[in-house]
């Protein structure tokens, strides 16, 4: 295909046919961070934030997230999930948290939307539970920082 291929000819959005393309396995890896105060991370580390275990929270939401992309992206396609993993890590140096997400699958398309929609509802999952505590969180960098299968090959992020 050339162009952009959720596109048909007179420029409608159309959901991509990949019952052509064979079927491999499929991995993605995507990354947030949610910047907060550090009185915010001390709050989380002692367990005494409004809300409870947020971190474990925010990684299951992550997971859950991932299972329902194609309900939230319109042209998504829904795929069978085989590994979806989110991992929360406290970062006293940016100081916030670091939010890895990896997605696999053994399908015709790829996951990639899937790994990014779990780290953003991971981090979304995050500033809501902390919200009542910091009103100054920012959710930044989320992009892709690996993928790999399918046509396109292997990537990963310099």
């Amino acid at each position: 295909m050339s162009g952009l291929s959720h596109l048909d000819g007179e420029g409608r959005a159309r959901m991509v046919d990949v019952g052509d393309k064979p079927v491999t396995t499929r991995r993605a890896e995507a990354r947030a961070a949610l910047r907060c105060n550090p009185a915010t991370l001390a709050a989380v580390r002692a367990g005494t934030t409004p809300k409870g275990s947020v971190i474990a929270t925010a990684e299951l939401a992550g997971v859950m997230a991932a299972k329902r992309t194609a309900d939230l992206i319109p042209l998504c396609h829904p795929l069978a999930l085989t590994k979806v993993v989110v991992d929360i890590a406290i970062d006293d140096a940016m100081p916030g948290f670091s939010i890895r997400a990896e997605v696999r699958t053994s399908g015709q398309t790829g996951v990639e939307m899937e790994a990014l929609t779990a780290a953003t509802l991971a981090a979304l999952t995050l500033f809501d539970m902390l919200k009542a505590i910091d009103r100054t969180m920012v959710i930044e960098q989320v992009r892709m920082t690996a993928k790999s299968g399918g046509r396109s090959g292997d990537w990963t992020a310099a």
